[in-house]
């Protein structure tokens, strides 16, 4: 049985941060809203929880998940080594709409997927969602949808999707951009857009110092 609560009532978000704390640190799921789309989210360093986020979502290991921070130097103990150019970013998009997809520290124990020792991070940027981080941690997340449909813009998008399968729906209204995060690879000498969403190609070759077609790959163009 799953139950929805709205965290533009006081009471409500009380009790339902409450619940998808003791949710997520007791290895279920949390259905959380974000700025970008609604997310599904597991206990990062839970190996169990991120299978079953993947399950319920119907993907593979070949589409690994995300990590949700909740500060700028929560990264420190997750990378390898944070790159100058990675601050810059941070600083100019963080808590926002660019993920960036960087070396893992190699001491970590989780396990996200195939990553092939990398790992992709946002800050989101939403009232909720960085209030329960800052209570649990770095949160394992993945859009609040079965692969293939439609990424759920609103809590009941994404209950109806997902039902049971999710105990915990915190509902912080619908979605400020409804576009998916903008991926930025920081992995290789030369930075590259994997996805853009909710953060223009140009504001990220702005901070840079680069053109937008040096971040696209020939494919994309």
């Amino acid at each position: 049985m799953s139950t929805v609560y709205d965290c533009t009532d006081p009471d409500s978000r009380v009790a339902g941060l409450t619940a998808a704390r003791t949710a997520l640190k007791s290895g279920r799921l949390a259905v959380i809203p974000t700025d970008t789309l609604y997310g599904l989210a597991a206990d990062a360093f839970d190996s169990a929880a991120v299978n079953a986020l993947l399950a319920a979502k119907r993907r593979g290991r070949d589409m690994p998940v995300s990590i949700l921070v909740g500060s700028w130097n929560t990264i420190d103990g997750l990378v390898f080594s944070v790159q100058p150019r990675a601050r810059d970013l941070i600083r100019a998009f963080w808590p926002g709409g660019l993920s960036l997809v960087v070396q893992q520290a190699p001491s970590l124990a989780w396990d996200l997927g195939d990553t092939r020792g990398t790992v992709m991070l946002r800050m989101p940027l939403h009232p909720v969602v960085l209030e329960l981080l800052r209570e649990v941690g770095p949160l394992a997340q993945s859009s609040a949808n079965v692969s293939g449909r439609p990424p759920a813009t609103t809590v009941h998008e994404a209950r109806e999707q997902l039902g049971d399968l999710v105990g915990v729906y915190l509902d912080g209204g619908k979605a400020e951009h409804s576009v998916p995060s903008t991926i930025l690879d920081l992995t290789a000498d030369t930075p590259r857009i994997l996805r853009e969403g909710a953060v223009p190609t140009d504001q990220v070759a702005e901070v840079l110092g680069l053109s937008p077609d040096e971040l696209t790959p020939e494919t994309a163009r």
